[in-house]
This record gives C-alpha cells, structure tokens and sequence, in this order.
C-alpha cells in the first residue's frame, strides 16, 4: 500500500495513467466546455491585464493543464486583433501534444510570463495525501489500487502545521492540501507581471469537508486510484495565495459579472423586431446562467493574483477584506446579485 499522494500521481498520470489513456472531455464537462463565453470572460480580463501592463510587446496567455487547447483558441479569437497579434498563447499539458494553430504546447510553464495564467480545475488535479484521526492520533491513508485503505504512519510536521492552520480538527478525515499551495507557489513564481487565476472547486476554513471523488463518463464513482477514473479533491484556494500579492478570491458567479458576462434574457421587443437575434442572445443567456449558476459553475471559487502594475480592484466586491499571512489584500466576495 502506498500513500493517496504516489496512489493518485500514479493512477492519473504514470503508465497506465487515466490522463495518458483517456479524453477527460467524455468524463466531464467544464466551464470551457459549457460555453464559449467563458473564453470570452477571459478575454476581457486579458484585455484589462494588457492595458494596465502599458500594451507590451509579447502578452502571454498560458493554460495550465489546457487539454486539447480549445479555451487558449477561444481567448484568441475573442480579443481585438492588436491584442491577437502580439499573443503568445501557451498551452501546458503534462506531455507533449497539437493542438491549434499558433499555440505553443509545453510540459512546463515558461519564465518570466507577462500577461495571464489560467489554472482551470487544474489543482483538483495535483495529488494530495489524506489524514483519517484516529485513537493513537492523526495517520496517513494507504492504499491499495482496488480502493482498499488502512492508517498509516503519523503525518510529516510540514503537513500537521498546514493542518492546524487551514483544516480545524473536526474528526474524520482531512485532505492535506500543502501540495496544491506548492504547485500555486511554484506557478505564480514564473509570472513575471500581469494576473494567475485559479478556477476550481473550493472550499474555504470555515467550511472544510472531505471531497475525495473519482468520475467516469460524467458519473461520481468511489475514487479507486487504478487509472479507471479521474480522481479529484476540493481545493482550499484560501491557503493556496501567495503571500505579499493582491489576492481576490471571490464566485466564478461573481468574477463573470464582473467581465460583463450574466444570464439576465433579452428583452421581448426583439423577439418581435428581429428574432435571429432574440434567438441568439436568449441562447446566449442560457449559457451566461449555467455558467454562472450558484448551486454548479457559478459556485465554482476564483483565485485572482496580480504582480508588477495590475490592479484587481474591478473585481472586489463588498466581501470582507482578510490579508492573507504574510500581506497581501484578500477579498472573499458575497454572492453576486442575479442578472
């Protein structure tokens, strides 16, 4: 038996991994998948980034687990076309792959990015250790490819001092995210100037739960670890912010209203004057309301970061203001009012 940590970097991406052997897309359906608009939110803060960057000669895009590169694609061809012809839009998957044209496609993000990242529900992805509390007191989980589990030893000091920060002993089980905030850090680290955006299931301190899940072919399954399924886990976005940078952390719901992007239905008027369009921006609304819908996508957290001279403040919101250790602003946004 080995830790869920080696069990879930196995099971996803060694061998016989399920991101070597499958399509995610036929497992499960994201925001890229669920509407175009998505990419064109993205756009409009690209823009923004481009702006207040001074219009750089080189604006960087990058996709961190990008699959088949279709958001980069969208960005694209959503921005003007004095943004599209100084984009470098990077596309990074774990192993080499194609995709469309024009996009750069690398294992590793590059140095020195200037411009956006884009992490969506991709730290769901980075393995994690899990903790059950036991009588002789908190244990690592082994286990086995079938499933099968049993405690371990005591977990490392680094993972009980992430525990006693960002996971109040409830009993139970806990999900060790220490290895999600160094895989934020180390992302963050290869921005240069502009903005990191984290798009993921979250939960925060008050809130946390256990949400170890496997899906197959858009289906909850039990999370065995044999590469059959994707295995997945919450992401404590909240501990997940770099010290020292202007943080937001707020709803996709909230940061999508905030890019111009809501459900709210065309008026009926034009169902009369011009009813192609009617058609077309009720679809369009349709779309605009899953993606922004409280109980599914819109309830999504949004990580934001900004370095160099961006400024998040158009997507603050009336949340509370918590510095994050180490400095910093953090604005955990209220639910955004429906459009």
């Amino acid at each position: 038996m080995i830790t869920w940590h080696a069990a879930m970097e196995r099971a996803l991406y060694g061998p016989e991994g399920f991101y070597r052997r499958e399509r995610p897309e036929a497992h499960f359906r994201t925001s890229v998948h669920a509407s175009p608009l998505f990419a064109r939110a993205l756009a409009r803060l690209l823009e923004d980034v481009d702006v207040q960057l001074g219009r750089p000669g080189r604006l960087d895009v990058v996709d961190m687990g990008a699959g088949s590169g279709s958001l980069l694609a969208g960005i694209r061809e959503a921005v003007p076309p004095d943004v599209a012809r100084r984009l470098r839009p990077v596309a990074v998957e774990f192993e080499p792959r194609t995709g469309p044209e024009g996009v750069v496609w690398a294992t590793e993000p590059p140095e020195g990015i200037v411009g956006l990242v884009v992490a969506n529900e991709w730290l769901d992805n980075v393995p994690l250790d899990i903790v059950e509390y036991t009588p002789e007191g908190p244990r690592l989980m082994l286990v086995d490819a079938e499933g099968n589990e049993r405690p371990g030893p005591e977990p490392a000091e680094a993972d009980l001092a992430w525990l006693a920060r960002w996971w109040p002993e409830r009993g139970g089980r806990a999900e060790v995210g220490r290895s999600r905030d160094e895989a934020w850090a180390r992302l963050v680290g290869r921005l240069e100037a502009g903005v990191a955006v984290a798009v993921d299931y979250s939960h925060d301190v008050e809130t946390r739960r256990p949400t170890l899940a496997g899906y197959r072919h858009g289906m909850a399954v039990w999370p065995v670890p044999d590469g059959s399924c994707d295995v997945t886990a919450h992401v404590a976005l909240d501990a997940c912010a770099v010290p020292g940078l202007e943080t937001v952390l707020i709803t996709q719901r909230e940061a999508l209203h905030a890019l111009g992007i809501s459900g709210r239905r065309p008026d009926r008027e034009l169902a009369f004057s011009d009813p192609r369009a009617y058609l077309a921006e009720l679809s369009r609304a349709g779309e605009a309301a899953e993606l922004t819908d409280p109980d599914g996508l819109g309830g999504f957290g949004w990580l934001m970061q900004a370095k160099g001279p961006v400024s998040l403040e158009r997507h603050r919101t009336q949340g509370a203001a918590v510095p994050p250790e180490g400095g910093g602003t953090a604005v955990f946004g209220t639910p955004g009012v429906a459009g």
